[in-house]
Order: structure tokens, then sequence, then C-alpha cells
């Protein structure tokens, strides 16, 4: 063991946020509770962690980066189609879908990426909707692959490990994808609590500052921008893969509309703000949409105005500053 004396103040600091505490224990050993309590609405738990994963790519450019995105779904549609069509044609084993869809999104995201880095603010934000309205088009009149309006037919997945078959009662799904969203929540924890992690806050804090301290803005961006790329792919293709389907609305405005709005709930770079974000949009969208499944977002919307007043810093920030006073009485 190295001597407390012997590391600097900044790796004690990496090592304090490392640590992991009661809650975020308590945190995932309550996500096995809809094995137990929750059986029928096993399907939905699934569309969460799925979404989950979405949002926690996505925070790791907007909250920690600074990175605002309108177009993060299109690697979320490149992964959902390239493991639909991998599966189709070529290979139907959910694990190389799931490597082919982050290899393919991370390409694409990594090439987007000098592009991006290059830009902040307004401009930034028309560029990421640019991007994706040019990602949806080119799905949808690429039709003859992508089966455009009506989606892509005749997806076919494996058994997992050539046991477990994706079934309608939904175990299978959520075992699969809690399994994949904890272990790239792993390495996003391990990510962001590492140095290039506090650079990116740097960049957030300061961008014209960072490369005086050593810290290439522009080339931490692109690192992060591909990864978070990369890792949005995989959550498309597991939308695919515990469905059969892939559809043009993972590649649509809506849906990089929807993960933004996840995170502002749950709050923005603290990397559980994306899932807890998550599970309340997902959650209360359910319950909506069965009460008035024409006007849901109507509630949606106050929801979201109310957490915007009341919490700015969304859900996670308002906890925290209650907890805060709360220690120092």
């Amino acid at each position: 063991m190295v001597p407390t004396d012997t590391i600097s103040a900044p790796q004690l600091y990496l090592q304090s946020l490392s640590r992991w505490s009661a809650t975020e224990i308590a945190f995932w050993l309550a996500t096995l509770l809809p094995f137990f309590l929750f059986p029928n609405y096993l399907s939905l738990a699934s569309q969460i962690a799925i979404t989950a994963l979405f949002a926690l790519s996505l925070d790791l450019i907007l909250g920690y980066a600074g990175v605002v995105s309108l177009g993060h779904a299109a690697f979320f549609g490149i992964g959902a189609y390239a493991a639909g069509l991998f599966s189709k044609f070529v290979w139907g084993e959910p694990i190389s879908g799931l490597l082919v869809a982050a290899l393919l999104a991370g390409l694409a995201g990594y090439a987007t990426s000098f592009i991006i880095c290059r830009f902040r603010h307004l401009t930034l934000i028309m560029l990421t909707l640019g991007l994706g309205l040019l990602a949806f088009e080119v799905a949808n009149s690429a039709h003859w692959l992508t089966g455009g309006s009506d989606g892509l037919q005749g997806v076919r997945i494996w058994p997992l490990f050539g046991i477990f078959k994706f079934d309608l009662y939904g175990y299978t799904a959520y075992s699969y994808s809690l399994a994949v969203l904890f272990l790239f929540f792993l390495g996003m924890r391990r990510l962001v609590h590492s140095p290039f992690g506090l650079a990116l806050r740097g960049i957030r804090e300061n961008l014209v500052r960072m490369p005086a301290i050593g810290a290439a803005s522009r080339a931490h961006i692109r690192k992060a921008y591909t990864i978070a790329a990369a890792v949005a792919g995989i959550a498309g293709a597991l939308l695919t893969q515990t469905t059969e389907s892939a559809a043009l609305e993972s590649i649509s405005f809506q849906r990089s509309a929807d993960v933004l709005v996840m995170l502002v709930l749950g709050g923005a770079g603290r990397l559980y703000g994306g899932l807890i974000g998550a599970i309340i949009f997902m959650i209360a969208r359910d319950q909506f949409s069965g009460i008035a499944p024409q006007y849901w977002y109507f509630w949606i919307g106050i929801l979201l105005i109310v957490v915007v007043m009341l919490l700015p810093n969304g859900i996670l920030g308002g906890l925290s500053k209650i907890f805060a006073r709360w220690s120092r009485k």
C-alpha cells in the first residue's frame, strides 16, 4: 500500500470519489427488485435500463465536458440498425452484435468529433441537431436496407450464451440489459473519477484555460465524444436485440430530446443523474400514457417545469444541497 504522505492532493481526491458508498450499493441492489416484486413489468424495466445507458453516454459529454448535443440519438440509431442488420445477414449472437454496434457508432462519433470539438454554445447545438437530422433522413431514404418508416424486418437474435431465450416475459431481456448497464457504469465511473474526468470538468468550466495546464481541450473532447457515441450505440443495439426490431424512432430528434430531459430531471454531471432521470421519465411516461395516451407529454412538461423551478440542478443536485444543509446542523 502506498503511504498517504507520498500521494498528492488530487490523487487523494480521486480516491475518495472512487469509494463506494452504502447508498450506491443499495441503489444497485434495488435494481434486482423487479425480478421479485414486479415480474409483470420486466419489459419496462429492460427499457429503463437501456435508456439509462443511453443517458449515461450523453452525460459524459454534456454533464462532464459541457458539450450540448441535440443529435445524440444518431449514434443510438446507428447501433440499433447495426445490431439488427448484423443479426439478419451475418450472425445472430447478441454479444457480437454489441461489439459491431459499438465499433460503427464509435467510428461515426470519431469522424464527427473533429467538427464538434471546434465549436461551442449555440453553434454546437445547431451542428449536433443538423447531424442528427441528416442521420434520420439517411436511414429513412435507405429503406431498401433499413425498412424506412416500416422499420427493419427479419431481426432474429439467438439465445444469450446459447441458453437464455429472449421471451415475452422479459427475464432475459432485463438481466441482459441490466448486466450491460452495470458493466458500462463501472467503466464510466472509473473514467470520470480519473485525471481524464477531471480534465473534462475543467474543459466544461473554462475551455480556453485548460491547455495552459497541459490538457489539450480538443483532443479530450474528441475522446469523450467517441466514447459517448460507442456507448450510445451499445444502448441502441440492446434495444434492437431485446425487442427484435429497429425503427426510425430510434434515430429521431424526439429520442435526443427525451434523453436531454432525463438529464435535466436527474441532474447532469452527477453520474447517477442520468440513471435517476431515466427511471423517473420512463415510469412517468408509462403512467401518464395510460391516463391520457394522446396528451401524456403535457404531464411530462409539467413535471419538467416543476423540477427546473424548484431544483435547478436536477433532483440529485437538489437532494445534495438539502443533505449538505442538514449535515451542517
